[in-house]
């Protein structure tokens, strides 16, 4: 478990921004090459034992001549996208508030489509053990709030809920956001290492099978249903095969509209086999606590206002300078052919 004061913290989440600099003066080439037609391959990064909306696509035949090729797991969003941007990689996705941090220090990337989110059946959730003390935003000074890591989604939706909650920019910088892996957080905040854990998908649902935890928020109670990150790729990886991202995004999003429109069982039963099907010796349990992606729009269409909130929250933390990232360079559905 890792622990930062308030002004380390503020550190650590300006790295994303040092290392995107670092990014943008790059190559940012992409793997496209320059073949008549552009290339019809797609690099990209997994996650252990999930399938990822682009995964399924390509299963159910969506993605027609274009062919997705794993290079390899990521457990970060943020790492997922820079490698995108550093042409390691063809696609990455990750949360919108890094999104936006990595667009706003140079790197030349677009948005393309919506990925995940949060909805009824999707969200995370911050609990407490049943008899304590804490029950609103004000009960959190002092406190330590164990998430899996820092900048990005989890420590977000604390800052909101800590700002709607009438706390000061002082008092909520006593406010401890601390990393602790995941598999841990349950046992941590039972243990009274941690106060309050971010808990979701099956580490949620196991946690509050065994009783003794109520939840404090949820990022769906707070934000009601909102698609919360993106796929991206490098601008120029988008110039020079238009067709190919046209025929990804498109695809992508035909699979989260079938992943909504389906049967959870049959849905899951299909995940479970391409696990089976790809190899990786990964644990494909988890999968059946699966209940949705919570991508809000249909076909994964992006909104504005789901890239603006980031702005302005990154830009009042100080964290970007808002006249570094214009909300219409940052993403378009112009290869989205879904929802039109």
């Amino acid at each position: 478990m890792s622990t930062l004061s308030p002004a380390n913290r503020r550190q650590f989440l300006a790295l994303l921004g040092l290392s995107a600099v670092a990014v943008g003066c790059g190559t940012a080439a992409g793997g496209g090459g320059s073949a008549k037609g552009g290339t019809k391959t797609l690099r990209y990064q997994g996650w252990t034992g999930q399938v990822t909306p682009a995964e399924l696509a390509q299963d159910l035949g969506y993605l027609e001549d274009v062919r997705l090729e794993w290079v390899g797991n990521t457990i970060s969003g943020p790492q997922d996208i820079q490698s995108a941007a550093t042409g390691q990689t063809d696609f990455g996705g990750a949360f919108n508030g890094a999104v936006v941090k990595l667009a706003a220090s140079g790197a030349p990337i677009k948005a393309v489509i919506s990925y995940y989110g949060s909805d009824k059946d999707s969200y995370s959730g911050y609990y407490v053990l049943a008899d304590s003390p804490v029950r609103s935003a004000r009960d959190l000074i002092g406190k330590k709030v164990g998430m899996n890591t820092l900048g990005a989604h989890s420590e977000a939706m604390l800052d909101i809920y800590l700002q709607r909650g009438g706390l000061s920019s002082a008092d909520a910088d006593k406010v401890e956001p601390l990393v602790v892996p995941p598999v841990n957080t349950e046992q941590s905040l039972r243990q009274k290492q941690i106060d309050v854990a971010v808990l979701g998908g099956v580490l949620r649902d196991k946690a509050l099978a065994k009783g003794g935890l109520r939840p404090l928020f949820t990022d769906h109670r707070l934000l009601g249903s909102f698609s919360a990150g993106t796929y991206v790729l490098t601008e120029r990886f988008i110039k020079q095969n238009p067709d190919t991202v046209r025929t990804f995004v498109t695809a992508v999003g035909r699979a989260l509209d079938w992943s909504r429109a389906t049967p959870r069982d049959e849905v899951v039963a299909r995940m479970t086999e391409i696990v089976r099907k790809r190899k990786r010796n990964e644990d494909a349990g988890a999968l059946r606590y699966w209940r949705s992606y919570g991508v809000a729009g249909p076909g994964g269409r992006i909104t504005g206002k789901e890239l603006q909130l980031w702005i302005d929250w990154l830009a009042q933390r100080g964290d970007v300078d808002r006249g570094r990232v214009r909300l219409d360079d940052l993403y378009t559905n112009d290869f989205n052919r879904n929802g039109r």
